[in-house]
């Protein structure tokens, strides 16, 4: 899809109001829109086989074209430089679940501290969001490590950039948060002060269909 990524500023630029919003289910895509995201995600579908042995494109479209809420956060994702690829199927539930696989962290993502109690903690140079809160506006979720290591088992990302992950309450209540990259082959959890945020770091998120 050739649609420009947009800096955080022309994210938040959009407006409060889909933050706002997070539980309607009346965020949709114009069927033109909605038709061309299809056609990407079936193309990446069809070009990583290995990420989703044994699924078919087909069951997978009956089920975005029933919940235009989760085509339209699908949407955010590729919007924001994440390229959502399906990366596995729940059995117990029957949803497809889907992880941004773009090769490094995504780009209309980046320059964000972890959540909105670390953003309004800093008194100067804050960010202009935090993963967090941006997830929610798109109606994901940040991955976990289990999760995040899960995607670095298809392939390798976060080789020049890093990701923040989902904290665990008793770090972040501490000050802390986690976040993950790919380095000499192998995937390292580090941490940062919540406040923190880096041109190179973004998060990743999961979403199930």
């Amino acid at each position: 899809m050739n649609r420009m990524i947009p800096t955080v500023d022309v994210f938040l630029s959009k407006g409060k109001k889909s933050m706002n919003n997070l539980n309607s289910n009346k965020k949709k895509l114009s069927p033109e829109l909605g038709k061309e995201l299809l056609r990407v995600l079936k193309a990446r579908f069809e070009k990583n086989m290995n990420r989703h042995k044994g699924l078919e494109w087909a069951k997978v479209q009956a089920k975005l074209e029933a919940t235009p809420e989760k085509l339209w956060s699908l949407d955010e994702m590729e919007r924001t430089g994440g390229e959502p690829d399906v990366v596995g199927y729940d059995k117990k539930t029957g949803e497809n679940i889907f992880y941004d696989c773009s090769a490094e962290s995504p780009k209309g993502r980046r320059s964000v501290c972890y959540d909105r109690e670390a953003l309004e903690s800093r008194k100067e140079h804050r960010p202009k969001n935090s993963a967090i809160d941006m997830a929610a506006g798109m109606g994901i979720e940040l991955l976990m490590e289990e999760q995040y290591r899960e995607l670095q088992q298809l392939g390798q990302f976060d080789t020049k950039t890093s990701s923040w992950v989902k904290t665990p309450a008793d770090i972040r209540e501490l000050g802390g948060a986690l976040f993950c990259d790919r380095r000499y082959d192998t995937v390292f959890l580090y941490h940062n002060g919540a406040e923190s945020y880096y041109a190179a770091r973004a998060f990743r998120g999961s979403l199930r269909v």
